[in-house]
């Protein structure tokens, strides 16, 4: 009985002591996995601290870089400035208002009127101013011309008009051939081609030359100009103008119809609405007529909005290519200087360019 006691209690015994062992063997895991849990983020935490550390020290490696080192800024603003300045050079930029306006003083300049504009423009020429008083000098004599001018393009325009002198009918056309630009394409001058036709409408009792029995009258003349032009800076431009005449055989001694100029002409801008001009025609000796001299001519612009007046001081009596290039008779050594001035005026007729504007 007594060892049936005694091998109870020792199985009671070791029961509880398993139990005991269990408990602590399960507390003792847990301790475990916590710490190793703590263990990884405290490794994690230092991972982060050290890589935070390695940027913070490339970064401050960086900045000392470009603080010791500015010429690779420097580098990067010249390298721009060039992009830039590439850039620029792809675009073609075209120079604008060589002259101000279509003429110079008696002839032509390069520039055409923008499209759908119509220019009326009333030109008078008083007599020589060495006429005297009795002629209030020259102011008591006058010829006129009255012109209508259109931009049928911004490039092209044509014109008519009709002058007492010789009472003369004439007709125009001007083609802007190429213009002055830089840029992408470099261009280093403006070209338009000028072809004018003038008709002496005077009765035979009129003609200024007695023709011989039996010969043909030709009242029409023609002129072809090649204009070629240069603005050297925002106030100063240059043009020369080769002409080609065929002249009538009843308004003028001709001794040969077929006459060769070569012109110059100048502008110098003085203010916004006002430049000062000049033009200069040589006639090629073997072409001359005996009776004519070279014309020289000086002007004042003044722009008034859509108005511009236009005063001037020549040797010429005419107002068409034809008679002050070749007709000359006037000359400055003697005097024979004549005042005369121009009134245009400007009409937009059809839908407005943005040139238009600008021309003004």
């Amino acid at each position: 009985m007594r060892l049936i006691k005694a091998s109870l209690l020792l199985i009671v015994f070791f029961t509880l002591h398993e139990n005991l062992l269990a408990q602590d063997t399960s507390r003792l895991n847990r301790q475990d996995t916590t710490n190793v849990v703590s263990q990884q983020d405290t490794s994690q935490v230092n991972n982060q601290d050290t890589t935070n550390l390695a940027e913070g020290r490339d970064t401050s490696r960086v900045n000392r870089q470009d603080t010791t080192h500015p010429a690779n800024n420097q580098d990067t603003t010249n390298l721009l400035s060039e992009l830039e300045r590439e850039a620029g050079e792809h675009k073609r930029n075209y120079t604008t208002a060589t002259f101000k306006y279509t003429r110079v003083v008696d002839g032509h300049s390069v520039e055409t009127l923008p499209a759908h504009v119509l220019d009326l423009r009333i030109s008078h020429r008083f007599g020589p101013v060495n006429s005297g008083l009795y002629n209030f000098f020259g102011l008591d004599n006058a010829t006129m011309r009255l012109g209508f001018d259109y931009g049928i393009t911004n490039n092209f325009m044509v014109g008519v008009g009709h002058s007492t002198y010789q009472k003369t009918v004439d007709a125009f056309f001007k083609v802007k051939i190429l213009r002055q630009s830089a840029g992408e394409v470099k261009m280093p001058v403006t070209v338009s081609f000028l072809g004018a036709l003038t008709i002496n409408t005077l009765r035979p009792l009129e003609f200024t030359v007695r023709l011989d029995t039996g010969e043909k009258i030709n009242r029409v003349s023609t002129v072809f100009q090649l204009l070629i032009a240069r603005k050297f800076s925002e106030q100063f431009a240059l043009q020369l103008m080769p002409t080609f005449i065929h002249a009538d055989n009843i308004s003028f001694n001709h001794i040969k119809h077929n006459i060769f100029a070569i012109g110059i002409a100048g502008t110098q801008k003085i203010s916004k609405r006002m430049s000062v001009n000049a033009e200069y025609y040589y006639q090629l000796p073997d072409t001359k007529a005996p009776a004519s001299n070279n014309v020289l001519s000086f002007g004042i612009d003044i722009g008034t909005g859509g108005h511009v007046f236009q005063l001037h001081f020549t040797n010429s009596i005419g107002l068409t290519e034809k008679t002050f290039i070749s007709e000359t008779i006037g000359k400055w050594d003697k005097s024979d200087v004549l005042f005369g001035f121009n009134i245009s005026r400007v009409f937009q007729l059809g839908k407005k360019h943005n040139r238009t504007a600008a021309w003004k």
